[in-house]
C-alpha cells in the first residue's frame, strides 16, 4: 500500500513526503495573494540551479517580483532563451540578470560527460553539459547570447554577476 495521509503503516517517508507534508501545512494557511503573472519588477533572473543560492532573500526579492529561470551553471541555453522570450514578449519583462557562482560544479565537468553517459545507458544526450573553467568568461558568453538572441525584445539591460558562496556577495562581471 502506498504511503499516504491516513496510512498507519506506511513506510518510512521519503523526502518527496516530506515536502507534499510541507506543502499541506502551507496551503493550510494560504491565502490567494491576487497577482498576476506578470513580474512587478519587469525582471527575469537566471541563475545556477545550485541550492546555496537562495535568490529571493540574496536580491532582496518578494513573491511576485521577478521571473526565476535556473538551470545547471545558469548557463543560457535554447531553453532558457525561450523562457525569457515568453517572459518578456508575454509577461512584459525588460531587464534580464544573470548569476553564475563561485564553486560551480560545472567547473569540475567536461564535455567527456556526454560520451560517459552515452557508454553507460547508449544513446549520447542532445544537450551540450555547457561546462566552463572561467566562471567569469561564461557570465560574459551568457550575456551575449542574451544580447544576441533575435527573440528577445529587450537586450539593453542585460547585466552578469558571480554569488561568491562564502560572502554571500554579488561581484558584477565586465562584459567586455
Amino acid at each position: 500500500m502506498p504511503a499516504g495521509p491516513g496510512n498507519a503503516s506506511a513506510a518510512p517517508d521519503t523526502v518527496t513526503d516530506r515536502l507534499v507534508e510541507a506543502n499541506e501545512r502551507y496551503a493550510s494557511a494560504f491565502t490567494d495573494p491576487g497577482m498576476d503573472a506578470r513580474p512587478v519588477l519587469h525582471v527575469a533572473v537566471v541563475a545556477c540551479m545550485d541550492a546555496r543560492l537562495d535568490l529571493h532573500d540574496a536580491l532582496g526579492l518578494s513573491l511576485g517580483d521577478c521571473h526565476t529561470i535556473r538551470n545547471a551553471g545558469g548557463v543560457v541555453t535554447d531553453d532558457v532563451i525561450r523562457s525569457l522570450t515568453i517572459s518578456q514578449r508575454a509577461l512584459g519583462t525588460r531587464s534580464v540578470v544573470l548569476i553564475h557562482h563561485t564553486n560551480c560544479g560545472l567547473e569540475s565537468l567536461t564535455e567527456d560527460f556526454r560520451h560517459d553517459l552515452e557508454m553507460e545507458v547508449g544513446q549520447r544526450p542532445a544537450w551540450a553539459v555547457e561546462a566552463f573553467r572561467d566562471v567569469d568568461q561564461d557570465v560574459r558568453q551568457s550575456m551575449q547570447r542574451v544580447r544576441t538572441s533575435p527573440f528577445l525584445l529587450h537586450t539593453d539591460d542585460v547585466r552578469g554577476f558571480v554569488f561568491d558562496v562564502k560572502t554571500g556577495l554579488l561581484r558584477e562581471v565586465d562584459p567586455a
